[in-house]
C-alpha cells in the first residue's frame, strides 16, 4: 500500500519519464501502429533498459502504474489513440502456474500455458454508477472479480439508490493449463485468465481458441471463492497481453535463406533417406517405419467433393510389437518435431480427455463450458498415444470420429457443438500375451475394435526375433551412441528445419494425381484383389488401403515440394503398404495376405474355410441323428485335414449355431 502512494505523490514524475521512454524509443513504432489502429507492446527489457526504477514499479505497483503508460501515450501526438500493452517479461517476473501464491496477488507477472477452455466473448459490467434517490449525488461502484455490489449509504444518510450507468466491457475468460513437458507424471495445474478490450478483438479470438499455446503477462487479482462474505479466496489472472508461443504450421515462419535451403535438400535424391536419419537417429534399423511416420508428418491432401463427400488429407499409423523394441520412443520424438504435436498414454486416457468434454463452471464462464480433448487441442498436429490397448474399449469408440471425419461431435447439457480435430494419430501398443503371434489374429492378441484398426492406413509389428548379425549391429550402434562419438545420434537434419521444411510443404504444395500415377495404384489394387477371385481365397485388400496408398503418394510428392504425384511416389505408397500388409495380415498357414487377419476380423479367410468344412461335417452327422458326440466331429475333421476342430465347435456353440443338450454332446439349432 505504501508503495502505491508513493507512486500516487510521484504521479508527475513518472508521467513524465514515460513521455521521454516513448519519444526516445518508440515515436515511430507508436506512429505506425496508430495509423494501421493496431494496438502496441512495449518490450520489458527495453524499459528495463531506460530506466530499472520504472520497470521494477512496474511489476510491483501494475494497477498504478498501467494507467499512467496509457495517459503518456495519450500526451504523445499520434494519429489516434492506441491500445498499448507490455509483454517480454525478465525470468524473475514469470512464475510457473503452479508456483503461483498470494505473495503474487497485485504483481505484474508472466505465466505461460496451454488453454484447456474458453468462454463466448460477452460483454460484462466494469462499473456502475448509483444516484441517491435524495440529493441526487451520483456513486461510483467499481466491479470486485465476478462480484458487483451497491452502495450502502450517501453522504445525506440515504440509503435508496437508482442505477443511474453503466459501464461494459467484451471479456472472454480462459482456463490455461501447464504445459506437458513441465508436468510430466504431474497432474497440470491450471488458473484462470480474463481478457477484455483489444484483446478480444477477430485477432486475439483466433489465438485463443483451446489448444492454443500462450505466454501471457496481466495482474494477478483476488476474489471471494463463493460468496462475497467467505474467507476462501481465488484468484485469477487479469491479461494485458496475449503472446502465441506455439503456433500451427501456417504460422512457422520461414526465412527466404530457409526457403531456398528447403527448395534444395527437396531437390536432393537422398532426402527421403536424410528424413528417415533425422528421425530418432539413435534407435537403430526401423527404416520403413520412420519413413511412414515422416509421411505422416506431411499428410495427403484433403479434399471434399462436388456432393460434400469428404476424404481426408491426415495419415494415421499403428505400432503393434514386442517390449523394447523402441515404441516408446518413437512415440514420444515425433510430437516434439510437429506444431500442436501432444503425447497421452491409454492406460490414463478417457473418452473425454481425448475427444471433448462439458464441465460445469459456475464461478468465472457461468454454467456449462465445453472443455477441449487432446484431439481437438492437436488439431492439425499430431497426436500420440502410448499403450493404445489399454484403453478402455468404450474410449476407443470415441475415437472413431474424430480419426475418419476430422472432428468431434459433443451433445451435452444442452450443448450441442462440433469441434475440429483434423488430427493425425501415432499409436502404439503391446499384445496381451507380451510377444506378438504370428499364426494369431490380431483381434486376439490385442484389445482394438475392427472398425477402429482398419481405420489406421499403416500397421507395423515390432518384433523382437533373436539374430546374431543384425543383435551385433544394434548393440554396436547403441554403443556407439553412448561414447564419446556420438555422431551416429545427431540427426542428418536439425529438428527446427525438418519442422519449418514440413510447414513450408503442407503450406506451399497441394499435389494432384496424374493419370499415370492413377493407373498404376488401380492396377496395384486390381492385382491383388484378383488373387481373392473364384472361391474361398482371402481378401488381400480393400478400398481403404487404396485410399491410404493415395494419401501416402501426395505425402511423397510433398515431401519433393512436386505439384503432381509421380509414379515413383506412387511406388512408395505401394512399398510401404505392402510391407504393412505383409506383417500384419501374412496368414503362415496359407501363405496369403488376409486383409481379415490385418484388420482385426474375429474370423480370418482360413478360419471360416474351416469352419465350413465342420458345419458340412455336422450337417451330415445330424441326417443320423439329433444329438453328436463332439470327438466324433473332430474325428471326421481330422481326417478332412483339420487340427483343433474343438476350437471351432466351441465357437460355433458361443455364436448361436450349436446347443449342449448334455455335456460331450451338441446339436443343430
Amino acid at each position: 500500500m505504501a508503495e502505491m502512494a508513493q507512486v500516487q505523490d510521484d504521479k508527475p514524475m513518472y508521467l513524465g519519464q514515460f513521455k521521454e521512454f516513448f519519444h526516445q524509443r518508440y515515436k515511430e513504432e507508436l506512429t505506425e501502429a496508430a495509423a494501421t489502429g493496431e494496438s502496441f507492446a512495449i518490450d520489458f527489457a527495453v524499459l528495463e533498459k531506460f530506466s530499472p526504477t520504472l520497470a521494477e514499479a512496474l511489476l510491483k505497483t501494475p494497477d498504478e502504474i498501467l494507467p499512467i503508460i496509457k495517459e503518456a501515450v495519450k500526451q504523445i501526438d499520434l494519429p489516434q489513440s492506441l491500445p498499448v500493452h507490455v509483454t517480454n517479461l525478465p525470468d524473475h517476473a514469470t512464475i510457473g502456474i503452479r508456483d503461483l501464491r498470494s505473495v503474487h496477488i497485485g504483481q505484474f507477472v508472466q505465466v505461460e500455458g496451454v488453454i484447456r477452455r474458453a468462454s463466448e466473448i460477452r460483454p460484462e459490467l466494469m462499473s456502475m454508477i448509483y444516484e441517491c434517490t435524495d440529493c441526487n449525488m451520483k456513486i461510483t461502484v467499481d466491479r470486485r472479480g465476478t462480484f458487483i455490489g451497491r452502495p450502502f449509504q450517501c453522504d445525506c444518510g440515504n440509503r435508496k439508490f437508482t442505477e443511474s450507468s453503466k459501464q461494459l466491457v467484451d471479456m472472454r475468460w480462459l482456463t490455461i493449463e501447464e504445459p506437458f513437458e513441465l508436468t510430466e507424471g504431474e497432474r497440470p495445474s491450471q488458473v484462470t485468465v480474463v481478457l477484455k478490450d483489444d484483446l478480444v478483438n477477430m485477432y486475439g479470438r483466433r489465438i485463443t481458441e483451446p489448444g492454443n499455446r500462450l505466454r501471457l503477462t496481466g495482474v494477478l487479482r483476488d476474489i471471494p471463492k463463493g460468496k462475497q462474505w467467505s474467507v476462501k479466496l481465488d484468484f485469477y489472472l487479469d491479461a494485458d497481453h496475449a503472446d502465441p508461443t506455439e503456433i500451427g504450421w501456417e504460422r512457422v515462419q520461414v526465412s527466404s535463406e530457409e526457403e531456398e535451403e528447403i527448395k534444395n535438400l527437396a531437390k536432393d535424391p537422398q532426402i527421403f533417406e536424410k528424413l528417415i536419419g533425422s528421425l530418432a537417429p539413435s534407435l537403430y534399423g526401423m527404416e520403413e517405419i520412420k519413413e511412414a511416420i515422416i509421411l505422416q508428418f506431411f499428410g495427403g491432401v484433403p479434399r471434399t467433393l462436388a456432393d460434400k463427400t469428404k476424404f481426408r488429407g491426415d495419415i494415421h499409423v499403428l505400432l503393434l510389437g514386442d517390449p523394447s523394441s523402441g515404441k516408446s520412443q518413437l512415440l514420444k520424438l515425433a510430437p516434439q518435431i510437429v506444431p500442436r504435436g501432444r503425447y497421452v498414454s491409454g492406460k490414463g486416457a478417457t473418452a473425454v480427455g481425448l475427444t471433448a468434454g462439458v464441465t460445469k463452471d459456475e464461478q468465472f464462464m457461468g454454467g456449462w463450458v465445453l472443455e477441449a480433448g487432446a484431439m481437438v487441442l492437436s488439431n492439425k498436429g499430431l497426436l500420440s498415444i502410448d499403450e493404445f490397448e489399454k484403453m478402455s474399449i468404450e474410449d476407443q469408440v470415441a475415437m472413431h470420429e474424430a480419426m475418419e471425419q476430422g472432428s468431434v461431435s459433443i451433445a451435452k447439457a444442452s450443448i450441442v457443438a462440433t469441434l475440429p480435430a483434423q488430427t493425425s494419430v501415432l499409436a502404439g501398443g503391446n499384445p496381451k500375451f507380451s510377444r506378438f503371434d504370428p499364426y494369431m489374429p490380431i483381434s486376439k492378441q490385442i484389445t482394438i475394435p475392427d472398425t477402429l484398426l482398419s481405420r489406421f492406413d499403416l500397421r507395423f509389428i515390432l518384433r523382437d526375433v533373436p539374430d546374431a548379425e543384425k543383435d551385433t549391429l544394434l548393440v554396436d550402434h547403441v554403443l556407439t551412441a553412448r561414447e564419446d562419438d556420438q555422431d551416429t545420434a545427431v540427426p542428418r537434419i536439425s529438428t527446427a528445419l525438418v519442422r519449418k521444411y514440413v510447414s513450408y510443404a503442407r503450406e506451399k504444395v497441394k499435389p494432384k494425381l496424374t493419370k499415370e500415377t492413377g493407373k498404376l495404384l488401380r492396377n496395384f489394387y486390381i492385382k491383388m484383389r484378383r488373387k481373392a477371385e473364384g472361391g474361398n481365397a482371402p481378401v488381400p485388400i480393400t478400398l481403404r488401403q487404396f485410399e491410404a496408398m493415395i494419401r501416402l503418394s501426395e505425402a511423397a510428392a510433398k515431401v519433393q515440394l512436386s505439384e503432381l504425384v509421380k509414379p515413383e511416389h506412387a511406388q512408395r505408397a505401394i512399398r510401404l503398404m505392402r510391407y504393412s500388409l505383409q506383417q500384419v495380415g501374412y496368414d503362415p498357414e496359407t501363405g496369403t495376405i488376409d486383409i481379415d487377419k490385418a484388420e482385426g476380423a474375429q474370423t480370418s479367410s482360413a478360419d471360416r474355410s474351416k469352419i465350413r468344412v465342420i458345419t458340412d461335417i455336422i450337417n451330415k452327422l445330424s441326417e443320423r441323428k439329433k444329438e453328436i458326440a463332439v470327438g466324433e466331429i473332430i474325428e471326421e475333421a481330422r481326417k478332412a485335414g483339420i487340427e483343433g476342430a474343438e476350437e471351432y465347435v466351441e465357437k460355433l456353440t458361443r455364436e448361436g449355431m450349436l446347443f449342449e443338450p448334455s455335456p460331450g454332446y451338441v446339436q443343430k439349432v
